[in-house]
């Protein structure tokens, strides 16, 4: 089985002025191509800690992170900024959209980052996503006119369009009722499903946790027990 990400003896240590604070005291983990994978554990359990670690956000104080076969240690802030663009995609709870720019300038924005210039393929590629994600009709809304389920469908579409190796997704039901953080998760059930995008979630809720192929439960930043279900496989 393909690895798309791997944690070899990752720890990460935070300093307040002289007092150290473990968040992750030593996490191996091999993250399988196309996984629906959730993260979860108490408050303080190190959750997010992970995911900003593999999504290249903070470094680790020891221990190897790989992303696609790719190592990020020694890479300057340059080139972890280059590699998110490239590699990563990110749904939050808060949605994180851009308020003056309409719901296709919030997802064609990360493919002009990523450098793409031809503004045909950008829209091309933008058109395509919101009609995966069912707003195709709403594309020159700004988020305000929308609802939370809609903002979060737009952050799917704008983490999904430049393709990346892994999306990261933080509490991204926490904001949502049940109804509608049942449809957001079908749609990256879905996403998962057709495009294999290996999809990383943290979260509380215990319905993301029974969707999920893969459960990684933490508690004091150790993996206390990894549960593979619904055909999750091993990887090696």
């Amino acid at each position: 089985m393909t690895v798309t990400a791997r944690l070899e003896e990752v720890k990460k240590i935070y300093r307040v002025g002289d007092l150290e604070v473990p968040a992750v005291r030593g996490v191996s983990l091999a993250i399988e191509a196309a996984a629906f994978l959730s993260i979860a554990g108490p408050s303080g359990s190190g959750k997010t800690t992970i995911l900003n670690l593999l999504g290249a956000l903070d470094t680790p104080t020891a221990g190897r992170i790989e992303i696609g076969g790719r190592s990020t240690e020694g890479m300057s802030s340059k080139d972890l900024a280059d590699f998110r663009n490239t590699h990563l995609g990110f749904v939050f709870q808060t949605f994180n959209l851009i308020p003056v720019l309409t719901v296709r300038e919030n997802v064609e924005f990360p493919l002009q980052l990523h450098g793409i210039s031809d503004r045909e393929e950008r829209q091309t590629r933008v058109d395509t996503m919101l009609s995966e994600v069912g707003l195709a009709a709403m594309a020159d809304r700004r988020p305000t006119e929308l609802s939370g389920g809609q903002q979060q469908r737009v952050a799917i579409a704008r983490a999904l369009v430049k393709s990346p190796t892994l999306v990261l997704a933080d509490e991204p039901t926490a904001n949502l009722d049940s109804a509608t953080a049942s449809e957001i998760v079908d749609l990256m059930q879905s996403m998962n499903e057709k495009h294999g995008t290996t999809f990383i979630f943290s979260t509380h809720d215990p319905m993301v946790m029974e969707r999920a192929t893969r459960l990684v439960q933490l508690r004091d930043g150790l993996v206390e027990s990894d549960e593979r279900r619904n055909g999750g496989r091993d990887a090696s």
